[in-house]
């Protein structure tokens, strides 16, 4: 890992210490369009790297989107890529690598498949400060038969290297900054209670939760603070590397049907679940959610973990409501709609595995009673 402002100058050291010579950068259009993407194409080409970009990858992309970057690889006959961009582009990234090298079709390789590889190596540059994508197993794409959002896990999707540049996250505004700071807030929390966590995983997270309590309503507010954007951006990092490590839990189950059928982003459809959700769950770990709440500074060492526990439940609805964070109802999604689809979501947020993980394990009934919950 290169962290820190201007990382992204080093990216041509970081191919050349690997040993590739024909990186392919995965990009989506608007980092083609806005000139971003041309900080990392000049590092590359400074350091006489034959170079390659593809820059069509899509917001939670799915199996169809897949199909142009693999002619890209092929025709440029990568040898390594780069996923330049959020967490779309750098799982879009991740699948390609492991597609390219294995071949057929992404859905053979979703959870509960453990996949080892072979695949080409991926580093990651995150422009965005949520998704932990850099520092995590775990590539989420969208099936586009059935719409269902896949999570494909195992080493086989981990970079082999990240460039941590806050800078690169100066220019976001203010509601992408909101949602890939929950998104940040919601893997950090899910990992630290979630019924795979460990003294490793413990320790990024809880250090991540501190960081975001302490900057996420100020990068929304001001987003050229660079001392606010830099610790977003390693807490968004140190929140990949906790879950990836112990795993997310009922929020990220629940969001990603979200994501699938009504297009919303996915910090943002995290963000619309996670205070009911965490209601829900805390008779499953009391004390876990209290030392969250201890850590994101809305309780103190002296209340005791009931207390704690609320105060932090209490929390998330006010940053919700600081954020700006919609429901689903407010968002313009139809009540038909959402009634009809909500026992398909919740028969998928089960399937992904991520519910077993959480403190309380819910049956189908009670997920659909949360969707219920949040609609309005």
């Amino acid at each position: 890992m290169r962290v820190g402002g201007g990382a992204v100058q080093e990216l041509g050291d970081v191919i050349a210490e690997i040993g590739a010579r024909r990186p392919l950068v995965v990009t989506d259009p608007f980092m083609q369009k806005s000139g971003t993407v041309e900080v990392a194409l000049r590092a590359l080409r400074k350091s006489g790297f034959e170079t390659a970009l593809f820059a069509e990858t899509v917001p939670d992309p799915t199996t169809d989107s897949l199909a142009g970057g693999l002619e890209a690889v092929r025709q440029h006959e990568a040898d390594i890529l780069i996923g330049f961009g959020g967490g779309s582009s750098i799982d879009t990234a991740k699948a390609l690598g492991l597609l390219s090298k294995q071949g057929g079709e992404m859905r053979q390789f979703k959870a509960p498949k453990r996949n080892t590889g072979p695949s080409l190596p991926v580093v990651a540059v995150p422009t965005t400060a949520g998704s932990g994508s850099e520092a995590t197993q775990f590539s989420i794409i969208s099936d586009s038969e059935t719409n269902e959002k896949m999570l494909c896990a195992g080493p086989a999707f981990l970079p082999v290297a990240a460039v941590v540049d806050y800078e690169l996250t100066l220019s976001m505004p203010a509601r992408l900054s909101a949602d890939t700071g929950v998104d940040a807030l919601t893997h950090a929390i899910e990992a630290y209670v979630s019924r795979r966590a460990n003294a490793f995983s413990d320790g990024f997270a809880l250090a991540a939760i501190t960081a975001i309590g302490k900057n996420l309503r100020e990068v929304y507010k001001d987003g050229s603070n660079r001392e606010a954007r830099e610790a977003m951006m390693l807490a968004a990092t140190q929140a990949g590397i906790a879950f990836s490590n112990s795993s997310v839990a009922l929020v990220h189950g629940m969001s990603r049907p979200l994501g699938a059928h009504f297009h919303i982003a996915h910090g943002l459809a995290n963000a619309m679940l996670f205070p009911a959700v965490t209601e829900f769950s805390i008779r499953g770990a009391q004390t876990r959610y209290a030392d969250c709440g201890r850590a994101l500074g809305v309780a103190s060492p002296e209340d005791d973990d009931a207390a704690a526990a609320q105060a932090l439940v209490a929390e998330l609805h006010a940053l919700n409501q600081d954020l700006d964070v919609p429901t689903p109802q407010s968002w313009g999604i139809d009540p038909d709609d959402w009634q009809r689809l909500t026992p398909l979501m919740a028969e998928q947020a089960l399937a992904s595995g991520s519910p077993a993980n959480n403190p309380l394990v819910p049956d189908t009934a009670e997920i659909q009673a949360l969707y219920a919950k949040i609609y309005a």
